[in-house]
């Protein structure tokens, strides 16, 4: 971990990232990738240490209130935050000038800052996104190493449900031959059942691989799964796109489930739910 002094934090459309990089170790990683142009490794995460500072004065220009998005390329809440604080500074902030957030984690230590998620949706609106991806805490621990197991993340959205911050799981990635079963796909919807989520986004059941994230994925494989890579390499070649043999039956025992428990699916809807602040808008997509 090193610690850089940023020019900006918020991108066109109200982004941001404070850290860059992270230490979860997702071998699936698609943040690993060459055309983002990371300057270092990318487990050597970079630290916005002004990240505070930039944020309030970039909200004290803004002439209208708006939703302010967390962690599209780096989790806010990797293991350092819980001594540094700089999330929990950023989201002091939001609260304090009216704005309101939405952000994505794998990570248990969201539910420190449940007060302040909890401050930020009476005045404005706060979304949390957590993303699942087995039902397997083994195969979680193999996949995510560093991170909170499935099980865990479970119970964080419990609790978000039981004190009204609406949410959202992300249903991404699904890696050939190792969490595309319909046994798994089932456990991470019950879940979501469970959760009352207010939606559930899926981009297709597979992964990307770009230059960069495939070569470590593939030497993960190699830890990991002895022999697979060289079964990557044989039906997907450099293909961008990679989907599961199995996609058609998963397809099918996801939309039915999201209809029969009337969970929103439908991507366009659930990001314009992630990014509109409208309080005359339902905290759930239904």
């Amino acid at each position: 971990m090193h610690f850089i002094w940023a020019k900006s934090l918020l991108s066109s459309k109200n982004g941001m990232n404070i850290f860059r990089g992270c230490t979860h170790g997702c071998i699936y990683c698609d943040s690993r990738s060459l055309c983002y142009q990371m300057p270092h490794d990318f487990s050597d995460v970079a630290v916005k240490e002004n990240a505070a500072e930039l944020l309030d004065d970039a909200l004290s220009r803004k002439r209208r209130k708006c939703m302010i998005g967390f962690g599209s390329m780096s989790d806010p809440y990797i293991p350092a935050e819980k001594e540094l604080g700089l999330t929990r500074r950023c989201l002091e902030i939001i609260s304090r000038r009216g704005f309101g957030v939405s952000l994505i984690t794998k990570s248990d230590l969201v539910l420190r800052d449940l007060d302040l998620l909890k401050e930020i949706n009476q005045k404005a609106k706060a979304v949390v996104s957590m993303t699942l991806t087995t039902a397997d805490d083994i195969l979680c621990k193999k996949i995510e190493p560093n991170v909170c197991p499935t099980s865990r993340r479970a119970e964080v959205l419990y609790e978000l449900r039981d004190a009204g911050i609406p949410t959202v799981v992300w249903l991404c990635p699904i890696l050939p031959y190792i969490n595309d079963s319909v046994e798994n796909l089932e456990g991470i919807l019950s879940i979501c059942r469970e959760a009352r989520v207010s939606g559930v986004l899926c981009f297709g059941f597979g992964m990307t691989l770009r230059d960069g994230n495939r070569e470590y994925y593939y030497q993960m494989l190699d830890e990991l799964f002895p022999g697979l890579s060289y079964r990557y390499v044989a039906e997907f070649g450099q293909s961008y796109g990679v989907s599961s043999p199995n996609s058609r039956e998963l397809e099918a025992v996801f939309f039915m489930f999201c209809e029969d428990e009337k969970i929103e699916c439908d991507a366009d809807k659930i990001f314009s739910f992630m990014s509109e602040m409208e309080r005359d808008k339902q905290t759930t997509l239904f």
